[in-house]
């Protein structure tokens, strides 16, 4: 009896612990940005923007002369804009034009991040290309990838993007925590970012991008994804892992991209 008191006193412990610490197990900001898109060659125009609830945010608009699009990247739950810097120059390569934000808590950007935070940045993010940028919303692509895939699909649902695109990313965040802590109830978790049904609430044309090697975000929640988003749509299997498949998958990655952009013309 007293084993048995002794293990559920710990598993109760472990589930108190996990419910107090969730903002710092989704939230890993870095405030240092360490580099600048002129490090890589790339001119570029610095953004300062405000959401409605009055923080200011940091973020970069890379135009690319040869393209009518832009694409709106919302990035992952970890680092900070200049983390994808890299990234960001093999899209300007292939002649796409980009605007990164970081995340209210982020990088240069006021506050802390929340989930209702993070889901009135990228609002402020749109508002600032179809405002001073000039942009028609049919020229912005929604381009989310990991965490940044439920924030881009939440806001998807609100306004009239030309396509949006969803890399790496997960169905809803107690599915995340399910398949993590598979023996710890999911409505313990706080946080939504449920994609997967803001996906049922989108009309525009949807790509979905996942790596079969993924082990951060496995295979099968980029699969339920798909099924679940209605038409127009397609699916381009990856690989590599969760932060390098657009390195290992190399052309077919940005080929796949060009494509999908091609398509909405």
């Amino acid at each position: 009896m007293n084993v048995i008191l002794v293990i559920g006193a710990g598993y109760l412990t472990l589930v108190l612990l996990l419910y107090l610490m969730q903002n710092s197990m989704v939230f890993f900001p870095d405030r240092n940005v360490t580099i600048e898109p002129s490090a890589v060659g790339l001119s570029w125009e610095d953004a300062r923007f405000e959401t409605e609830d009055g923080k200011v945010l940091h973020g970069w608009y890379i135009p690319n002369e040869d393209s009518d699009v832009v694409f709106l990247f919302s990035h992952g739950n970890a680092g900070n804009i200049s983390h994808r810097l890299g990234f960001i120059d093999l899209l300007h390569d292939k002649g796409i034009s980009t605007f990164i934000y970081d995340y209210r808590g982020y990088g240069e950007s006021e506050g802390s991040p929340t989930e209702m935070g993070l889901y009135k940045d990228i609002r402020a993010a749109w508002e600032y290309l179809t405002g001073e940028l000039g942009y028609d919303g049919s020229q912005i692509i929604l381009f989310g990838r990991s965490l940044g895939g439920a924030v881009s699909a939440h806001l998807a649902q609100h306004v009239n993007p030309g396509g949006l695109i969803l890399e790496s990313s997960f169905t809803s965040a107690r599915d995340v925590a399910s398949n993590i802590y598979p023996f710890i109830p999911s409505r313990i978790v706080r946080f939504e970012f449920a994609t997967i049904d803001y996906l049922q609430n989108i009309n525009t044309p949807l790509l979905v991008m996942h790596s079969r090697d993924d082990s951060i975000i496995p295979f099968h929640f980029g699969e339920k994804l798909y099924m679940a988003a209605p038409e127009p749509k397609h699916f381009v299997e990856l690989r590599g892992g969760h932060n390098d498949n657009f390195m290992v998958s190399g052309e077919l990655y940005f080929e796949e991209l060009g494509r999908f952009i091609s398509a909405l013309d």
